[in-house]
């Protein structure tokens, strides 16, 4: 081995963490308890019942646990990777996933439960009862399925999100009428204002996930888990967790009994793309949507505020450039949960309008820069021909300076359109489900991102493609002019 090749593979492992008696496993700490979270005193250490029967399994297997945070709806695709070697963080058991990995026994039993507000908590006890209504879950799993396929039963109206505290939030806040997910997580957000429904929607299991040629590991792995649960120590982690009851001593003895069968709930994944093209055509349309009416309101906005900074007084140059330099310094994610989530006290947005209005005003300050600089750009030696003239400025505005700062702006402008057209996908953590969060959830039934990224891509392309043409176009007959 060459000096330059032992110092990589040292710096990889000192990054990495890793040893030769490593066991790495993947979860994401942001789902927090009792899965997975911070450990409040020391946050380099994370803490939870997924981490300890991690660390039960690392000890079995002769080896020291190593956690690596991941996103949770890329652990399938990372444990594939090799990016670690077990994936555990409430991952449910599905047909599809069998498919796709090696799977563990399940090492824990849950229940996908309602919650709903307590004046409702007498006539909205199951799926049936909320035709018509939204109910909102984690967007890729087992009780997102649930509601798929309730709403074609039922006609209710399924909402997804990103993470598990927004759907409680939302509900309280009267956005949604139901939520559906598993009752661990249901208990941890408890609150006065809701009430879960004591019979359950259905029953699934937790499992680890492995990569599908580590079956090997898989079935040492599962006679660690097997053990563990005869001699007690998985009962002893989750009452430590509070998370025990009778169902997790009903399915130790079926798992020990080899009698575990699983319950399907969805279906295997569909091998062809067709199914899924009227799912993406909907999302492709509400991304054109969204772009087009938030770049209106971007360009209007925009025009105002660049006005205001060339022809204002000082006051009115001041307060627009306070807003543009306040929105330009500040992410755009920050600003949609602003205005979808602090401001629910004062006004509560429809998802898609809160979208429209924190995409547009974002871009009005890109955009109010953009024409300031093209208003500037014009020869001052003409506007003061025009004023010769006897023009106002009103006038000069309109016939002198205005056409040629558009000229100038039009390229710019152009760019910003096919930026704010990849930038809506931010928009799907309040609940939009635009082009690119619709080919996650393609992606995640999947179980890989090659066929679902390229579709995807050339959707893009295909709706920004034209726009650069058209504003190509423009640009050479107003040269040619």
């Amino acid at each position: 081995m060459t000096p330059v090749t032992l110092t990589v593979a040292v710096l990889l492992a000192l990054q990495s963490g890793a040893t030769p008696q490593t066991l790495r496993w993947g979860g994401d700490a942001e789902g927090g308890a009792p899965f997975v979270e911070a450990d409040p005193a020391d946050a380099s250490r994370v803490r939870g019942f997924d981490v300890e029967v991690a660390e039960t399994i690392a000890r079995g297997l002769g080896r020291r646990a190593h956690f690596v945070q991941v996103q949770w709806s890329a652990i399938d695709q990372s444990v594939e990777r090799g990016d670690f070697a077990i994936g555990m963080s409430g991952m449910e058991d599905t047909p599809a996933r069998r498919a796709r990995h090696a799977v563990t026994v399940p090492y824990f039993e849950f229940r996908e439960v309602l919650a709903v507000r307590p004046e409702d908590a007498g006539r909205w006890r199951r799926l049936a009862d909320l035709k018509g209504r939204r109910v909102a879950t984690l967007g890729a799993t087992m009780a997102y399925d649930l509601l798929l396929a309730a709403k074609d039963s039922f006609g209710l109206i399924p909402i997804s999100y990103d993470d598990d505290v927004h759907p409680y939030t939302d509900l309280v806040a009267g956005r949604v009428d139901a939520v559906l997910l598993d009752h661990i997580i249901a208990r941890r957000r408890s609150s006065p204002s809701f009430i879960i429904q004591p019979e359950p929607v259905a029953t699934g299991y937790y499992v680890g996930v492995l990569a599908k040629a580590d079956s090997l590991l898989r079935d040492s792995v599962n006679a660690v888990l097997v053990a563990a649960m005869r001699d007690g120590t998985l009962e002893q982690v989750y009452r430590r967790w509070e998370v025990w009851d009778d169902g997790q001593g009903d399915l130790f003895r079926r798992v020990q009994a080899s009698t575990m069968v699983l319950e399907g709930h969805g279906s295997a994944v569909p091998l062809h793309i067709g199914a899924y093209v009227p799912s993406l055509t909907r999302a492709a349309l509400i991304t054109l949507l969204l772009s087009f009416v938030s770049m209106g309101i971007a360009v209007i906005v925009g025009l105002m505020l660049a006005t205001a900074r060339v022809y204002g007084g000082a006051l009115t140059r001041a307060l627009a450039t306070v807003y543009v330099e306040v929105v330009r310094g500040t992410p755009l994610l920050l600003q949609l949960f602003v205005i979808y989530y602090g401001l629910a006290g004062v006004v509560r947005l429809p998802a898609l309008l809160a979208a429209v209005l924190a995409l547009g005003l974002n871009y009005a300050a890109y955009e109010a820069e953009i024409y300031r600089g093209a208003l500037e750009a014009v020869a001052a030696a003409q506007l003061e021909a025009a004023r010769t003239l006897g023009f106002s400025e009103t006038q000069i505005l309109r016939l002198v300076r205005g056409p040629q700062a558009l000229r100038y702006a039009l390229a710019p402008m152009t760019n910003d359109f096919v930026a704010l057209l990849k930038d809506s996908s931010l928009v799907s953590v309040i609940t939009v489900v635009e082009l690119t969060k619709q080919t996650a959830i393609y992606a995640t039934n999947v179980g890989s991102w090659i066929v679902p990224g390229l579709l995807c891509a050339l959707v893009y392309l295909a709706m920004s493609l034209p726009l650069a043409r058209l504003a190509r176009r423009f640009e050479r007959r107003w040269s040619a002019a």
